[in-house]
Protein backbone atom coordinates (compact mmCIF):
# COMPACT_ATOMS: atom_id res chain seq x y z
CA UNK A 1 0.00 0.00 0.00
CA UNK A 2 2.56 2.40 1.18
CA UNK A 3 4.99 1.37 -0.98
CA UNK A 4 2.88 1.77 -4.42
CA UNK A 5 1.79 5.27 -3.12
CA UNK A 6 5.32 6.33 -3.16
CA UNK A 7 5.86 6.02 -6.36
CA UNK A 8 3.11 8.11 -6.94
CA UNK A 9 3.57 10.54 -4.76
CA UNK A 10 6.96 10.51 -6.98
CA UNK A 11 4.85 11.57 -9.52
CA UNK A 12 2.79 14.62 -8.28
CA UNK A 13 5.82 16.22 -6.98
CA UNK A 14 6.82 16.38 -10.46
CA UNK A 15 3.28 17.81 -11.35
CA UNK A 16 2.43 19.96 -8.04
CA UNK A 17 4.98 21.47 -5.61
CA UNK A 18 1.70 21.51 -3.16
CA UNK A 19 1.09 17.61 -2.94
CA UNK A 20 3.41 17.20 -0.14
CA UNK A 21 2.87 20.14 2.18
CA UNK A 22 0.84 19.20 5.57
CA UNK A 23 -2.54 18.11 5.58
CA UNK A 24 -4.92 20.51 7.38
CA UNK A 25 -6.09 19.43 10.57
CA UNK A 26 -9.89 19.34 9.22
CA UNK A 27 -9.77 17.56 6.21
CA UNK A 28 -7.66 14.72 8.10
CA UNK A 29 -10.42 14.49 10.34
CA UNK A 30 -12.77 14.31 8.02
CA UNK A 31 -10.66 11.54 6.70
CA UNK A 32 -10.50 9.42 9.78
CA UNK A 33 -14.13 9.44 10.14
CA UNK A 34 -14.99 8.13 6.72
CA UNK A 35 -12.46 5.48 7.04
CA UNK A 36 -13.93 4.53 10.56
CA UNK A 37 -17.04 3.45 8.61
CA UNK A 38 -14.48 0.20 7.88
CA UNK A 39 -14.39 -0.58 11.48
CA UNK A 40 -18.59 -1.38 11.31
CA UNK A 41 -18.48 -3.19 8.01
CA UNK A 42 -15.19 -5.08 8.75
CA UNK A 43 -16.98 -6.28 12.82
CA UNK A 44 -19.60 -7.50 10.29
CA UNK A 45 -16.89 -9.07 7.72
CA UNK A 46 -15.95 -11.12 10.97
CA UNK A 47 -18.56 -12.45 12.00
CA UNK A 48 -19.39 -14.09 9.09
CA UNK A 49 -15.67 -15.66 8.42
CA UNK A 50 -15.86 -17.10 11.94
CA UNK A 51 -19.69 -18.10 12.80
CA UNK A 52 -21.54 -18.58 9.82
CA UNK A 53 -20.27 -21.76 8.54
CA UNK A 54 -21.06 -23.58 11.88
CA UNK A 55 -24.44 -21.74 11.93
CA UNK A 56 -25.56 -22.66 8.05
CA UNK A 57 -24.57 -26.55 9.49
CA UNK A 58 -26.70 -26.05 12.56
CA UNK A 59 -29.33 -25.22 10.54
CA UNK A 60 -29.41 -28.58 8.76
CA UNK A 61 -27.24 -27.66 5.36
CA UNK A 62 -23.87 -30.18 5.05
CA UNK A 63 -20.45 -29.51 5.19
CA UNK A 64 -20.36 -30.48 1.14
CA UNK A 65 -23.26 -27.83 0.53
CA UNK A 66 -22.43 -25.14 2.88
CA UNK A 67 -19.78 -23.20 0.34
CA UNK A 68 -22.38 -22.85 -2.14
CA UNK A 69 -24.07 -20.37 0.29
CA UNK A 70 -21.35 -18.32 0.21
CA UNK A 71 -21.14 -17.70 -3.36
CA UNK A 72 -23.72 -14.78 -2.24
CA UNK A 73 -20.59 -12.55 -1.57
CA UNK A 74 -18.82 -13.39 -5.06
CA UNK A 75 -21.76 -12.67 -7.29
CA UNK A 76 -23.27 -9.82 -5.72
CA UNK A 77 -19.23 -8.12 -5.60
CA UNK A 78 -18.48 -8.86 -8.79
CA UNK A 79 -22.03 -7.24 -10.28
CA UNK A 80 -22.79 -4.82 -7.42
CA UNK A 81 -19.50 -3.12 -6.74
CA UNK A 82 -18.76 -2.08 -10.76
CA UNK A 83 -22.71 -1.24 -10.82
CA UNK A 84 -22.51 1.02 -7.75
CA UNK A 85 -18.90 2.06 -8.56
CA UNK A 86 -19.79 3.47 -12.06
CA UNK A 87 -23.37 5.00 -10.83
CA UNK A 88 -22.07 6.84 -7.70
CA UNK A 89 -18.93 8.48 -10.31
CA UNK A 90 -21.90 9.70 -12.32
CA UNK A 91 -24.38 10.25 -9.55
CA UNK A 92 -25.27 14.17 -9.24
CA UNK A 93 -27.35 13.91 -6.12
CA UNK A 94 -27.59 17.30 -3.74
CA UNK A 95 -26.68 15.04 -1.34
CA UNK A 96 -23.14 13.76 -3.15
CA UNK A 97 -21.64 11.38 -5.18
CA UNK A 98 -20.93 8.48 -2.57
CA UNK A 99 -23.54 9.36 0.33
CA UNK A 100 -26.43 8.28 -0.58
CA UNK A 101 -25.22 4.94 -1.60
CA UNK A 102 -23.39 4.20 2.05
CA UNK A 103 -26.69 5.06 3.30
CA UNK A 104 -28.54 2.95 1.30
CA UNK A 105 -25.82 -0.07 2.50
CA UNK A 106 -25.89 0.44 6.04
CA UNK A 107 -29.88 -0.05 6.54
CA UNK A 108 -29.84 -2.75 3.84
CA UNK A 109 -27.29 -4.37 6.47
CA UNK A 110 -29.68 -3.38 9.53
CA UNK A 111 -32.31 -5.66 7.47
CA UNK A 112 -30.15 -8.40 6.44
CA UNK A 113 -28.61 -8.88 10.04
CA UNK A 114 -31.92 -9.14 11.46
CA UNK A 115 -33.16 -11.68 9.16
CA UNK A 116 -30.01 -13.71 9.52
CA UNK A 117 -30.06 -13.38 13.55
CA UNK A 118 -33.93 -14.58 13.77
CA UNK A 119 -33.72 -17.08 10.69
CA UNK A 120 -34.38 -19.83 13.16
CA UNK A 121 -36.94 -18.36 15.14
CA UNK A 122 -39.05 -17.39 11.61
CA UNK A 123 -38.59 -20.61 10.51
CA UNK A 124 -39.80 -22.52 13.47
CA UNK A 125 -42.90 -19.58 13.62
CA UNK A 126 -43.30 -21.11 9.87
CA UNK A 127 -43.57 -24.44 10.79
CA UNK A 128 -40.10 -25.89 11.54
CA UNK A 129 -39.63 -28.75 13.74
CA UNK A 130 -37.61 -28.41 16.95
CA UNK A 131 -34.39 -30.46 17.11
CA UNK A 132 -31.97 -31.31 14.80
CA UNK A 133 -32.32 -32.25 11.25
CA UNK A 134 -33.00 -29.99 8.10
CA UNK A 135 -34.69 -26.57 8.77
CA UNK A 136 -36.11 -25.56 5.66
CA UNK A 137 -38.14 -22.38 6.04
CA UNK A 138 -35.20 -21.26 8.64
CA UNK A 139 -32.80 -21.79 5.42
CA UNK A 140 -34.41 -20.23 3.10
CA UNK A 141 -34.75 -16.98 5.58
CA UNK A 142 -30.69 -17.10 6.10
CA UNK A 143 -29.95 -17.32 2.65
CA UNK A 144 -32.37 -14.27 1.85
CA UNK A 145 -30.78 -12.35 4.34
CA UNK A 146 -27.14 -13.14 3.31
CA UNK A 147 -27.71 -12.43 0.12
CA UNK A 148 -29.12 -8.68 0.94
CA UNK A 149 -26.18 -8.68 3.43
CA UNK A 150 -23.56 -9.20 0.98
CA UNK A 151 -24.89 -6.84 -1.41
CA UNK A 152 -24.88 -4.34 1.36
CA UNK A 153 -20.95 -4.92 2.64
CA UNK A 154 -20.72 -4.58 -1.54
CA UNK A 155 -22.45 -1.09 -1.60
CA UNK A 156 -20.70 0.28 1.29
CA UNK A 157 -17.09 -0.44 0.75
CA UNK A 158 -16.68 0.72 -2.80
CA UNK A 159 -18.21 4.05 -2.15
CA UNK A 160 -16.32 4.42 1.06
CA UNK A 161 -12.88 4.06 -0.30
CA UNK A 162 -13.97 5.95 -3.36
CA UNK A 163 -15.05 9.08 -1.02
CA UNK A 164 -11.55 9.00 0.51
CA UNK A 165 -9.80 9.19 -3.27
CA UNK A 166 -12.27 12.31 -2.94
CA UNK A 167 -11.32 14.06 0.05
CA UNK A 168 -7.64 13.09 -0.70
CA UNK A 169 -7.95 15.35 -3.80
CA UNK A 170 -5.66 13.01 -6.04
CA UNK A 171 -2.48 14.24 -3.66
CA UNK A 172 -0.37 11.23 -2.64
CA UNK A 173 0.31 12.38 0.90
CA UNK A 174 -3.25 12.27 1.86
CA UNK A 175 -3.82 9.09 -0.07
CA UNK A 176 -1.08 7.46 2.04
CA UNK A 177 -2.99 8.58 4.99
CA UNK A 178 -6.68 7.86 4.13
CA UNK A 179 -5.77 4.16 3.12
CA UNK A 180 -3.63 3.94 6.53
CA UNK A 181 -6.87 4.74 8.33
CA UNK A 182 -8.75 2.67 6.40
CA UNK A 183 -6.44 -0.38 6.97
CA UNK A 184 -6.18 0.63 10.67
CA UNK A 185 -9.97 0.54 10.98
CA UNK A 186 -10.33 -2.67 9.21
CA UNK A 187 -8.36 -4.16 11.87
CA UNK A 188 -10.10 -2.52 14.48
CA UNK A 189 -13.65 -4.21 13.32
CA UNK A 190 -12.03 -7.69 12.63
CA UNK A 191 -10.48 -7.70 16.74
CA UNK A 192 -13.97 -6.47 17.51
CA UNK A 193 -15.54 -9.32 15.73
CA UNK A 194 -13.73 -12.25 16.51
CA UNK A 195 -13.18 -10.80 20.08
CA UNK A 196 -17.58 -11.09 20.18
CA UNK A 197 -17.45 -14.63 18.20
CA UNK A 198 -15.10 -16.31 20.85
CA UNK A 199 -17.09 -14.95 23.58
CA UNK A 200 -19.52 -17.79 24.67
CA UNK A 201 -21.64 -16.09 27.10
CA UNK A 202 -22.03 -12.77 25.70
CA UNK A 203 -26.37 -14.36 25.05
CA UNK A 204 -26.34 -13.27 28.78
CA UNK A 205 -26.19 -9.29 27.60
CA UNK A 206 -29.32 -9.99 25.51
CA UNK A 207 -31.23 -12.46 27.30
CA UNK A 208 -34.10 -12.74 24.96
CA UNK A 209 -31.62 -13.91 22.11
CA UNK A 210 -32.17 -17.68 23.53
CA UNK A 211 -35.24 -18.99 22.29
CA UNK A 212 -36.75 -22.58 22.04
CA UNK A 213 -35.46 -22.86 18.34
CA UNK A 214 -32.31 -20.85 18.53
CA UNK A 215 -29.77 -22.42 21.22
CA UNK A 216 -27.15 -20.71 23.35
CA UNK A 217 -24.71 -20.78 20.00
CA UNK A 218 -27.50 -19.24 17.82
CA UNK A 219 -28.40 -17.12 20.70
CA UNK A 220 -24.52 -16.22 20.58
CA UNK A 221 -24.44 -15.13 16.86
CA UNK A 222 -27.96 -13.26 17.57
CA UNK A 223 -25.86 -10.77 19.99
CA UNK A 224 -23.25 -10.15 18.45
CA UNK A 225 -25.10 -8.89 15.16
CA UNK A 226 -26.86 -6.61 17.65
CA UNK A 227 -23.49 -4.91 18.14
CA UNK A 228 -22.91 -5.41 14.26
CA UNK A 229 -25.68 -3.36 14.01
CA UNK A 230 -25.41 -0.55 16.33
CA UNK A 231 -21.65 -0.17 15.57
CA UNK A 232 -22.45 0.18 12.41
CA UNK A 233 -24.84 3.08 12.28
CA UNK A 234 -23.62 4.64 14.66
CA UNK A 235 -20.36 5.20 12.71
CA UNK A 236 -21.82 5.38 9.28
CA UNK A 237 -24.59 8.08 10.75
CA UNK A 238 -21.65 10.01 12.67
CA UNK A 239 -19.29 9.80 9.33
CA UNK A 240 -22.16 10.77 7.06
CA UNK A 241 -23.41 14.06 9.23
CA UNK A 242 -20.52 15.91 9.80
CA UNK A 243 -18.64 14.78 6.48
CA UNK A 244 -19.79 17.06 3.66
CA UNK A 245 -18.45 16.13 0.08
CA UNK A 246 -17.21 18.71 -2.18
CA UNK A 247 -19.07 20.20 -5.12
CA UNK A 248 -17.47 18.02 -8.50
CA UNK A 249 -15.76 20.62 -10.25
CA UNK A 250 -17.34 22.12 -13.42
CA UNK A 251 -15.65 20.77 -15.79
CA UNK A 252 -15.89 17.42 -14.36
CA UNK A 253 -19.83 17.69 -13.91
CA UNK A 254 -19.33 18.42 -17.68
CA UNK A 255 -17.96 15.06 -18.66
CA UNK A 256 -20.36 13.62 -16.71
CA UNK A 257 -22.84 15.11 -18.29
CA UNK A 258 -21.20 13.70 -21.26
CA UNK A 259 -21.36 10.03 -20.05
CA UNK A 260 -25.35 9.95 -19.16
CA UNK A 261 -26.39 11.67 -22.32
CA UNK A 262 -23.92 8.89 -24.19
CA UNK A 263 -25.58 6.12 -21.99
CA UNK A 264 -28.71 7.25 -22.45
CA UNK A 265 -28.69 6.43 -26.09
CA UNK A 266 -27.72 2.70 -24.73
CA UNK A 267 -29.48 0.30 -22.72
CA UNK A 268 -26.73 -0.93 -21.08
CA UNK A 269 -24.59 1.78 -20.34
CA UNK A 270 -22.45 0.16 -17.41
CA UNK A 271 -21.66 -3.08 -19.22
CA UNK A 272 -20.33 -1.14 -22.04
CA UNK A 273 -18.25 1.07 -19.41
CA UNK A 274 -16.85 -1.89 -18.02
CA UNK A 275 -16.22 -3.89 -21.14
CA UNK A 276 -14.17 -0.94 -22.06
CA UNK A 277 -12.16 -0.31 -18.94
CA UNK A 278 -11.27 -4.14 -19.59
CA UNK A 279 -10.55 -3.95 -23.13
CA UNK A 280 -8.20 -0.54 -22.48
CA UNK A 281 -6.33 -2.60 -19.25
CA UNK A 282 -2.68 -2.44 -19.78
CA UNK A 283 -0.42 -5.64 -19.74
CA UNK A 284 0.44 -5.24 -16.68
CA UNK A 285 -2.38 -4.57 -14.72
CA UNK A 286 -3.64 -7.74 -16.55
CA UNK A 287 -0.64 -9.49 -14.35
CA UNK A 288 -1.65 -7.61 -11.40
CA UNK A 289 -5.34 -9.65 -11.95
CA UNK A 290 -3.94 -12.72 -12.49
CA UNK A 291 -1.39 -12.62 -9.34
CA UNK A 292 -4.53 -11.38 -7.43
CA UNK A 293 -6.87 -13.62 -8.23
CA UNK A 294 -4.11 -17.08 -7.67
CA UNK A 295 -3.72 -15.20 -4.33
CA UNK A 296 -7.62 -15.12 -3.55
CA UNK A 297 -8.12 -18.93 -4.54
CA UNK A 298 -5.25 -19.61 -1.62
CA UNK A 299 -6.76 -17.20 0.74
CA UNK A 300 -10.92 -18.43 0.22
CA UNK A 301 -10.80 -21.64 1.42
CA UNK A 302 -8.95 -20.78 4.98
CA UNK A 303 -11.90 -17.86 5.00
CA UNK A 304 -14.01 -19.60 4.19
CA UNK A 305 -13.73 -23.07 6.87
CA UNK A 306 -10.90 -21.80 9.12
CA UNK A 307 -12.91 -22.16 12.14
CA UNK A 308 -15.14 -25.07 10.68
CA UNK A 309 -11.07 -26.81 10.73
CA UNK A 310 -10.49 -26.08 14.04
CA UNK A 311 -13.93 -27.53 15.59
CA UNK A 312 -13.27 -30.35 13.10
CA UNK A 313 -9.47 -31.25 12.70
CA UNK A 314 -8.12 -29.68 15.46
CA UNK A 315 -10.36 -30.15 18.47
CA UNK A 316 -12.13 -33.17 16.91
CA UNK A 317 -15.94 -32.07 17.34
CA UNK A 318 -18.96 -33.01 15.27
CA UNK A 319 -21.23 -30.38 13.94
CA UNK A 320 -23.79 -30.45 16.88
CA UNK A 321 -22.19 -32.19 19.31
CA UNK A 322 -22.51 -28.87 21.76
CA UNK A 323 -19.15 -29.73 23.23
CA UNK A 324 -16.20 -30.07 21.41
CA UNK A 325 -17.13 -28.19 18.64
CA UNK A 326 -18.58 -24.98 19.74
CA UNK A 327 -14.66 -25.22 21.90
CA UNK A 328 -13.49 -25.48 18.69
CA UNK A 329 -15.44 -22.72 16.88
CA UNK A 330 -14.59 -20.35 19.73
CA UNK A 331 -11.19 -21.11 19.66
CA UNK A 332 -10.80 -19.94 15.86
CA UNK A 333 -12.76 -16.97 16.65
CA UNK A 334 -9.27 -16.25 19.14
CA UNK A 335 -7.51 -17.71 16.23
CA UNK A 336 -8.52 -14.70 14.04
CA UNK A 337 -8.43 -11.69 16.44
CA UNK A 338 -5.08 -12.78 16.96
CA UNK A 339 -4.70 -12.72 12.88
CA UNK A 340 -6.44 -9.34 12.73
CA UNK A 341 -3.87 -7.97 15.86
CA UNK A 342 -1.04 -8.92 13.61
CA UNK A 343 -2.88 -7.44 10.36
CA UNK A 344 -2.94 -3.89 12.08
CA UNK A 345 0.19 -3.88 13.55
CA UNK A 346 1.76 -5.27 9.27
CA UNK A 347 -0.67 -2.57 7.85
CA UNK A 348 1.33 0.04 9.39
CA UNK A 349 4.98 -1.54 8.54
CA UNK A 350 3.97 -2.14 4.49
CA UNK A 351 6.19 0.77 2.93
CA UNK A 352 8.83 0.00 5.38
CA UNK A 353 9.27 -3.48 4.67
CA UNK A 354 8.77 -3.10 1.00
CA UNK A 355 11.46 -0.67 1.00
CA UNK A 356 13.93 -3.05 3.05
CA UNK A 357 12.93 -6.32 0.99
CA UNK A 358 13.48 -3.79 -2.48
CA UNK A 359 10.14 -3.22 -3.63
CA UNK A 360 6.35 -4.45 -3.36
CA UNK A 361 6.60 -6.53 -6.12
CA UNK A 362 9.08 -8.75 -3.84
CA UNK A 363 7.39 -8.07 -0.50
CA UNK A 364 4.21 -9.65 -1.96
CA UNK A 365 5.86 -12.45 -3.43
CA UNK A 366 8.05 -13.51 -0.46
CA UNK A 367 4.86 -13.28 1.84
CA UNK A 368 2.85 -15.45 -0.56
CA UNK A 369 5.10 -18.30 -0.10
CA UNK A 370 4.69 -17.70 3.48
CA UNK A 371 1.46 -17.99 2.99
CA UNK A 372 1.89 -21.27 1.12
CA UNK A 373 3.56 -22.84 4.08
CA UNK A 374 1.38 -21.67 6.70
CA UNK A 375 -1.65 -23.17 4.11
CA UNK A 376 0.54 -26.29 4.52
CA UNK A 377 1.29 -26.91 7.75
CA UNK A 378 -2.59 -26.98 8.53
CA UNK A 379 -2.04 -30.84 7.36
CA UNK A 380 0.99 -31.35 10.05
CA UNK A 381 -1.30 -29.43 12.83
CA UNK A 382 -4.36 -31.66 12.04
CA UNK A 383 -1.58 -34.99 12.28
CA UNK A 384 -0.37 -33.38 15.47
CA UNK A 385 -3.93 -33.53 17.06
CA UNK A 386 -5.20 -36.57 15.52
CA UNK A 387 -1.75 -38.41 17.11
CA UNK A 388 -2.72 -36.86 20.86
CA UNK A 389 -6.21 -37.30 21.00
CA UNK A 390 -6.94 -37.72 24.70
CA UNK A 391 -10.36 -39.44 26.59
CA UNK A 392 -10.98 -38.94 30.29
CA UNK A 393 -12.10 -41.93 32.45
CA UNK A 394 -15.58 -42.08 30.91
CA UNK A 395 -14.55 -42.52 27.37
CA UNK A 396 -15.50 -39.07 26.26
CA UNK A 397 -12.94 -37.45 24.13
CA UNK A 398 -11.07 -33.76 25.45
CA UNK A 399 -10.18 -30.71 24.40
CA UNK A 400 -6.43 -31.15 22.59
CA UNK A 401 -3.13 -30.93 24.31
CA UNK A 402 -1.86 -27.26 24.78
CA UNK A 403 1.04 -27.41 22.14
CA UNK A 404 -1.62 -28.11 19.14
CA UNK A 405 -3.57 -25.38 20.22
CA UNK A 406 -0.17 -23.25 20.19
CA UNK A 407 0.21 -24.61 16.84
CA UNK A 408 -2.57 -23.81 15.69
CA UNK A 409 -3.05 -20.20 16.95
CA UNK A 410 0.33 -19.50 15.90
CA UNK A 411 -0.99 -20.19 12.07
CA UNK A 412 -3.80 -18.28 12.38
CA UNK A 413 -0.85 -15.30 13.90
CA UNK A 414 0.86 -15.24 11.12
CA UNK A 415 -1.14 -15.51 8.37
CA UNK A 416 -2.00 -11.94 9.48
CA UNK A 417 1.30 -10.96 8.09
CA UNK A 418 0.64 -11.68 4.26
CA UNK A 419 -3.13 -11.00 4.74
CA UNK A 420 -1.74 -7.25 5.23
CA UNK A 421 -0.12 -7.51 2.08
CA UNK A 422 -2.96 -8.75 0.44
CA UNK A 423 -5.31 -5.87 1.19
CA UNK A 424 -2.81 -2.98 0.60
CA UNK A 425 -0.42 -4.03 -2.22
CA UNK A 426 -2.65 -4.83 -4.74
CA UNK A 427 -4.75 -1.83 -4.84
CA UNK A 428 -1.60 0.35 -4.50
CA UNK A 429 -0.28 -1.45 -7.49
CA UNK A 430 -3.75 -0.72 -9.34
CA UNK A 431 -3.29 2.60 -9.29
CA UNK A 432 -0.43 3.29 -11.27
CA UNK A 433 -0.86 0.05 -13.88
CA UNK A 434 -4.28 1.68 -14.66
CA UNK A 435 -4.08 5.15 -14.00
CA UNK A 436 -4.29 5.60 -17.97
CA UNK A 437 -7.50 3.44 -18.11
CA UNK A 438 -9.26 6.53 -18.30
CA UNK A 439 -12.03 4.94 -15.69
CA UNK A 440 -13.73 6.60 -12.80
CA UNK A 441 -12.27 5.68 -9.12
CA UNK A 442 -15.19 3.12 -8.38
CA UNK A 443 -15.43 1.35 -11.59
CA UNK A 444 -11.62 0.83 -11.35
CA UNK A 445 -12.26 -0.60 -7.93
CA UNK A 446 -14.83 -3.06 -9.78
CA UNK A 447 -12.38 -4.15 -11.94
CA UNK A 448 -9.57 -4.85 -9.56
CA UNK A 449 -12.60 -6.56 -7.63
CA UNK A 450 -13.36 -9.02 -10.70
CA UNK A 451 -9.97 -10.23 -10.06
CA UNK A 452 -11.48 -10.84 -5.87
CA UNK A 453 -14.92 -12.57 -6.50
CA UNK A 454 -13.92 -15.04 -9.54
CA UNK A 455 -12.00 -16.95 -7.40
CA UNK A 456 -13.90 -17.08 -4.59
CA UNK A 457 -17.00 -18.27 -6.60
CA UNK A 458 -14.80 -20.81 -8.05
CA UNK A 459 -13.57 -22.27 -4.74
CA UNK A 460 -17.40 -21.46 -3.06
CA UNK A 461 -18.72 -24.16 -6.49
CA UNK A 462 -15.68 -26.57 -6.12
CA UNK A 463 -14.75 -26.67 -2.21
CA UNK A 464 -17.23 -28.27 -0.86
CA UNK A 465 -17.71 -31.43 -3.36
CA UNK A 466 -14.01 -31.44 -3.84
CA UNK A 467 -13.38 -31.68 0.05
CA UNK A 468 -16.05 -33.81 0.18
CA UNK A 469 -14.35 -36.08 -2.69
CA UNK A 470 -11.41 -36.86 -0.21
CA UNK A 471 -13.97 -37.74 3.10
CA UNK A 472 -15.25 -34.68 4.05
CA UNK A 473 -12.61 -32.35 5.84
CA UNK A 474 -11.01 -29.20 5.42
CA UNK A 475 -7.39 -30.36 4.46
CA UNK A 476 -7.47 -30.68 0.35
CA UNK A 477 -9.22 -27.05 -0.08
CA UNK A 478 -5.92 -26.38 2.28
CA UNK A 479 -3.58 -27.79 0.43
CA UNK A 480 -5.08 -26.39 -3.11
CA UNK A 481 -4.85 -23.38 -1.15
CA UNK A 482 -0.95 -23.93 -0.97
CA UNK A 483 -0.56 -24.19 -4.59
CA UNK A 484 -2.12 -21.58 -5.40
CA UNK A 485 -0.38 -18.94 -2.98
CA UNK A 486 2.87 -20.66 -4.14
CA UNK A 487 2.20 -20.08 -7.93
CA UNK A 488 0.82 -16.70 -7.10
CA UNK A 489 4.20 -15.54 -5.22
CA UNK A 490 6.04 -17.19 -8.48
CA UNK A 491 4.56 -14.64 -11.08
CA UNK A 492 5.05 -11.98 -8.59
CA UNK A 493 8.52 -12.40 -8.31
CA UNK A 494 8.44 -13.21 -12.07
CA UNK A 495 6.23 -11.82 -14.36
CA UNK A 496 4.73 -8.80 -12.27
CA UNK A 497 6.27 -5.61 -13.33
CA UNK A 498 7.48 -3.48 -10.31
CA UNK A 499 5.89 0.23 -10.08
CA UNK A 500 7.17 2.36 -12.23
CA UNK A 501 9.67 5.79 -10.13
CA UNK A 502 7.31 8.05 -12.14
CA UNK A 503 3.92 7.72 -12.91
CA UNK A 504 1.66 9.99 -14.83
CA UNK A 505 -0.80 12.63 -13.18
CA UNK A 506 -3.67 11.32 -11.83
CA UNK A 507 -2.70 7.97 -10.56
CA UNK A 508 -3.63 8.40 -6.88
CA UNK A 509 -7.31 8.32 -8.59
CA UNK A 510 -7.01 5.66 -11.07
CA UNK A 511 -7.89 2.75 -8.88
CA UNK A 512 -6.47 3.01 -5.16
CA UNK A 513 -9.22 3.86 -2.99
Amino acid sequence: MEKGNKGVGKLNVCSSLEVEQPLPKSKLWKICMVASIAAGVQFGWALQLSLLTPYVQLLGIPHRFASFIWLCGPISGMIVQPVVGYYSDNCTSRFGRRRPFIAAGAALVTIAVFLIGFAADLGRASGDTLGKGSKPRAIAVFVVGFWILDVANNMLQGPCRALLADLSGGKAGRMRTANAFFSFFMAVGNILGYAAGSYSKLYKVFPFSKTPACDIYCANLKSCFFIAIFLLLSLTTLALTVVRENEIPEKEEQEIDQKLAAGSKSKVPFFGEIFGALRDLPRPMWILLLVTCLNWIAWFPFFLYDTDWMAKEVYGGQVGDGRLYDLGVHAGALGLLLNSVVLGFMSLAVEFLGKKIGGVKRLWGVLNFVLAVCMALTVLVTKMAEKSRRYNAAGVLMAPSSGVKIGALSLFAVLGIPLAVTYSIPFALASIFSSSAGSGQGLSLGVLNLAIVVPQMLVSIVGGPWDDLFGGGNLPGFVVGAVAAAASGVLALTMLPSPPADAKPGATMGGFH
